[in-house]
């Protein structure tokens, strides 16, 4: 997955008045940060609490057709 929010772009936005009714700049960067985590496949899920950003919730996905045991931490039995 490329990066569509690029640090020149985050550096204009939160600098350039624009600001942004939900996300601060640290949220972006975490936000970023669990999206690269989960990889090829997987999920990133916000959960909200009193209209903030209280979770994120990183579900990381295998391909079944190219698993490897390895490939989550385990060993074949």
């Amino acid at each position: 997955m490329s990066r569509q929010l690029g640090q020149a772009s985050l550096n204009m936005a939160v600098e350039g008045g624009d600001s942004w009714k939900f996300l601060g700049e640290s949220q972006v960067r975490m936000i970023d940060e669990a999206l690269s985590a989960v990889g090829d496949f997987g999920e990133v899920r916000l959960v909200v609490q009193k209209g903030r950003i209280r979770y994120v919730v990183i579900q990381k996905s295998h391909d079944a057709l190219r698993w490897e045991a390895e490939a989550v931490g385990g060993t074949e039995p």
